[in-house]
């Protein structure tokens, strides 16, 4: 498989960067959750608390398997997307470990990376076999439409970047550094799962511009509202969210004396004494494939071993 780069998520492309960039903007829709995803994750109890558990252990496998940020990240995003499409049945809490298994695996797949799921599944205290991870995967890549090269925002931040027209590298990269970060953080946001990654990326440049670079902010703030692909008033509207984001985060970090984070999105998932005990009583359990005859796997036909 080639080697997928979140940059450039068209690698395969031999058009002209302009074209490139076209199309990109173009395509970023077909690569975002469903529009009702962010109601169910305001109106749902018990979407949100999937979220958030499978985001936790996303990122316990990124430092207990020494990933690179970049594919939990993209491990999220295919995770978003298949949620917002399939149903999940509840009162099976295997269900999202395995789907982040899954999830990982087609991120570390894309990435060119190397995971060794049957190690993190023995930390964690659970395994499933190849079978069910590779039916599972099959499951992912269907709701997917098979689009895993997905766009994000990492996407355009060249691109955005060469509109301020900067001549300092040094000070290009400290630019494109700051909002990758901030786009790191975002990544964890619920209520910025409605826009667009253009827009994303467009507020955390514009937000890292804020940040190092505050006399020339407003006219990197002109240059991007100039863009013919920009909608302002969303841009607008996710720039603010994106600056109390970061703030907030300042203050939390600021006000607290013991910060141990897990993720590089800054995720803060300290677990408490009665968790880790309780997590030590799991019965280690294998889960058997999917028991389905047809080629179309459904999430309904996973079955736990007894």
């Amino acid at each position: 498989m080639e080697y997928f780069d979140l940059e450039d998520p068209f690698t395969t492309l031999k058009q002209h960067q302009f074209d490139t960039i076209s199309t990109i903007f173009s395509s970023e829709s077909d690569h975002m959750p469903c529009l009702n995803y962010l109601q169910c994750l305001t109106t749902s109890d018990f979407h949100v608390s999937f979220r958030q558990e499978a985001m936790s252990l996303v990122f316990q496998a990124q430092y207990c398997c020494n990933l690179d940020p970049y594919t939990p990240y993209l491990a999220v995003t295919y995770m978003d997307r298949f949620i917002s499409k399939q149903e999940i049945p509840q009162g099976n809490p295997w269900v999202l470990r395995l789907l982040v298994i899954a999830c990982i695996s087609l991120a570390a797949k894309m990435k060119d990376m190397h995971f060794c799921y049957s190690n993190f599944q023995r930390e964690e205290g659970f395994i499933f076999d190849a079978s069910a991870i590779q039916r599972m995967e099959l499951l992912v890549l269907d709701a997917l439409n098979w689009r895993m090269r997905t766009i994000t925002p990492f996407s355009f931040i060249c691109f955005f970047i060469s509109l301020f027209e900067l001549k300092d590298p040094p000070l290009i990269q400290a630019l494109k550094d700051r909002a990758t970060h901030i786009i790191f953080q975002a990544g964890i946001e619920t209520n910025l799962l409605e826009f667009k990654p253009s827009t994303i990326a467009a507020s955390a440049l514009l937000t890292a511009s804020h940040e190092l670079l505050p006399l020339q902010f407003p006219s990197f703030k002109a240059s991007i509202l100039c863009c013919e692909y920009v909608d302002e008033e969303k841009l607008l509207i996710c720039f603010n969210a994106v600056m109390e984001m970061v703030i907030n985060k300042m203050d939390t970090i600021s006000t607290s004396s013991t910060v141990t984070p897990i993720s590089v999105l800054d995720c803060h998932c300290n677990k408490s004494e009665t968790e880790m005990s309780e997590k030590k009583g799991i019965k280690r359990h294998k889960l058997i494939g999917f028991c389905s005859e047809s080629k179309r796997v459904k999430m309904s036909h996973i079955q736990p071993c007894g």
